[in-house]
């Protein structure tokens, strides 16, 4: 088992049910740079990881060069091979990678309110229900209206845990524009788009609490 999430990491390599989530994520953040409108866009990405998820996309993507991005993560080594990555496909002038806590609003400050927001492999890293409605709720302050808003959660045990995330997102002016499981059936990814209107200022500063651990993740 894996002891740290860049060990974590690894598993991309090996398991079926990882790499098909990254490509349906792949997949998501395309259409999300293909469907917003002409001109400079901005991205966020939550508990980031190494960013081979929009770093994948932007390699060969028309809209590359309109997108500035911040990535945030906690641990420096997969921020140390993601901005390897950035360097490699030339974008360091527009995409940042943040080694730091993607709990805490002011990492955010200065790149938000974006058009496109990943908070993937996050829910299921959170404690129960009502720590899943506090961080959606503050989605608010990174997405501006319109914005997409992508996400992913493992099922376990014969639970389906994506219904419980699609069902709060409806009730919380994000609208569903696509969801798919993956082959292996146990991974559900989902992109809403916001309907509401940007929180200027987050309400805490702390937006969630991760609780998760690397041999543990779902």
């Amino acid at each position: 088992m894996p002891k740290d999430w860049y060990e974590w990491h690894d598993l991309y390599k090996t398991e079926p049910r990882l790499q098909q989530r990254l490509e349906i994520v792949q997949e998501f953040i395309a259409y999300s740079l293909n469907a917003s409108p002409d001109g400079a866009l901005r991205v966020v990405s939550v508990c980031a990881g190494d960013g081979r998820d929009l770093l994948g996309t932007l390699k060969n993507h028309p809209r590359a060069k309109d997108v500035s991005a911040r990535l945030v993560e906690l641990n420096p080594q997969l921020v140390e091979r993601g901005r390897a990555t950035i360097e490699a496909l030339g974008l360091a002038k527009q995409i940042e990678f943040v080694n730091g806590d993607a709990t805490i609003a002011s990492n955010y400050v200065g790149a938000v309110p974006a058009d496109i927001v990943i908070v993937c492999g996050v829910f299921g890293n959170l404690t129960d229900e009502a720590e899943l409605g506090r961080l959606l709720d503050n989605l608010r302050f990174l997405s501006k209206q319109g914005a997409f808003v992508l996400w992913t959660r493992g099922h376990s045990q014969g639970i389906a845990h994506s219904d419980t995330v699609r069902r709060i997102l409806s009730a919380s002016e994000f609208a569903e524009v696509n969801f798919k499981l993956t082959a292996t059936g146990d991974m559900g990814v989902g992109i809403h788009r916001y309907q509401g209107e940007n929180l200027p200022q987050p309400k805490e500063q702390q937006l969630f609490v991760f609780s998760g651990v690397p041999n543990r993740a779902r």
